[in-house]
């Protein structure tokens, strides 16, 4: 009588938080699977559950103690990672039951948790893993992370107290990671880190050698590298150092897109000196101008707080201001919050929360005002966008322009294609607009 095979252990994983997050939940299952373990998509079908948390606010820690609390009623045998895992006592004084607990990019301690408390006997021969990983999104688009950590000290934040000091990756494994990605089909690489446009500093920006030539570790140098792929390259968490200027002439030839994700938090000089910000309002609007010259289409899209201790009517005016002058294309605006472990808890005149609220709904309609009119601008222009799947209920495709990051900005709305698939870049003309999201139809041929 045949003895039937032992069956596969199986691992559910819940990823929270950025995309720098989500990277290294692909890691994670990347890893578990080269060791032969299988994965599930729910909590049934899993015999343990990975929780990657977020810890950047009060509220990311609230939903992450939520989802630790949710997998633990679900399924019972839970490992616990990412960023409030710096926050041991906490999660164990919420739930402590909870398996084992680590800290963001702790990738090693996570298998090893999942191996102590699921123990399955590895088998090189038959545990494969797709050459370029496991990732959770879409085949077509791929976020390439190429450092760790953050230098800047801003004082409402405490990122570097959780994933440390920036830690670039060496050149020639990030361009490797990259080609490896197109090689898999990947048509968009979103590019990321806590800080971009700093990549390098902490290395000096060494040389590493790629086959047979080197390569450095700068911002420029690996957006000129990326753009020699011949896929649509984006940039996110870029500060406006004087050194990307040098970049833009790339986006004017088309070798990377032309947007840049820029978190420039507030306009008021007096704030962002406060917030310890490595930038000025005065010079960040001539820089973006600059910019505009150089390559008109460029799109900015940033991050903006309101309500940050002592900010007066005058300084968000003066925001307000700033982003109607400076033409934001795309803008989140964030209620600041008072989060344990940020210097600026330690600061005087805290905003009430009612007058947050009020800026926040202020801000927004005037960014709504911007990004109607932006739209209105594109009606009747040809445009390339990137496929990612169907509106099953109209039928019609949801694709991204090149100023549209996936999940963050707008959406295109494609009817009429019935060729398309997804992961297609193709020419649509705009024939309609509502804010950031246009409708299209395939263009003529050109």
């Amino acid at each position: 009588m045949a003895v039937p095979a032992p069956k596969t252990p199986t691992i559910g994983i819940v990823s929270l938080g950025c995309p720098k997050a989500l990277v290294d939940s692909e890691r994670i299952v990347t890893k578990l699977r080269s060791q032969g373990y299988a994965l599930s998509g729910d909590y049934e079908g899993a015999d343990l559950v990975i929780v990657n948390t977020c810890g950047f606010l009060d509220t990311a820690k609230a939903e992450s103690l939520d989802a630790i609390g949710e997998a633990i009623a679900e399924n019972g045998k839970v490992v616990v990672t990412g960023c409030l895992g710096k926050e041991a006592d906490l999660i164990r004084a919420t739930h402590p039951n909870v398996l084992a607990i680590s800290g963001p990019h702790q990738y090693e301690e996570v298998v090893a948790a999942v191996q102590d408390h699921l123990p399955h006997v590895h088998d090189p021969k038959i545990d494969l893993v797709p050459e370029g990983g496991l990732r959770f999104t879409p085949r077509h688009y791929a976020y390439l992370k190429i450092s760790e950590g953050c230098n800047n000290r801003c004082t409402f934040c405490i990122i570097p107290s959780i994933r440390g000091d920036l830690v670039s990756r060496p050149a020639n494994a990030v361009i490797k990671e990259a080609e490896g990605l197109v090689k898999a089909g990947v048509k968009e690489i979103l590019v990321i880190s806590q800080d971009t446009s700093a990549y390098g500093v902490d290395i000096k920006y060494a040389e590493s050698k790629l086959r047979d030539r080197m390569v450095r570790a700068k911002f420029y140098d690996l957006a000129k590298e990326l753009g020699d792929l011949g896929v649509w390259v984006r940039m996110h968490y870029v500060y406006p150092y004087p050194h990307v200027d040098d970049v833009i002439p790339l986006m004017a030839e088309g070798k990377i897109l032309p947007y840049l994700d820029i978190p420039m938090q507030h306009a008021s000089p007096r704030l962002l000196k406060a917030m310890k910000r490595p930038a000025s309002q005065e010079k960040t609007l001539e820089r973006i101008k600059k910019w505009r010259a150089i390559c008109p289409d460029i799109t900015i899209r940033s991050s903006f707080i309101v309500g940050f201790p002592g900010e007066t009517e005058e300084d968000f005016e003066m925001l307000l201001d700033f982003i109607e002058e400076a033409e934001i294309d795309r803008a989140g605006v964030f209620k600041y919050e008072n989060v344990e472990g940020a210097p600026s808890r330690a600061l005087g005149d805290h905003v009430d929360e009612e007058v947050k609220q009020e800026r926040w709904e202020r801000f927004m309609e005037v960014q709504q005002n911007l990004a109607d009119a932006r739209g209105q601008s594109m009606i009747g222009k040809t445009i390339d966008v990137i496929i990612d799947e169907r509106d099953e209920e109209t039928g019609e495709w949801l694709a991204r322009s090149k100023a549209d990051a996936p999940e963050i900005d707008g959406v295109v709305r494609v009817a009429g294609a019935p060729k398309a698939q997804e992961g297609d870049i193709i020419a649509v003309e705009v024939r309609e607009a509502a804010g950031h999201e246009l409708s299209a139809r395939p263009a003529k041929a050109r």
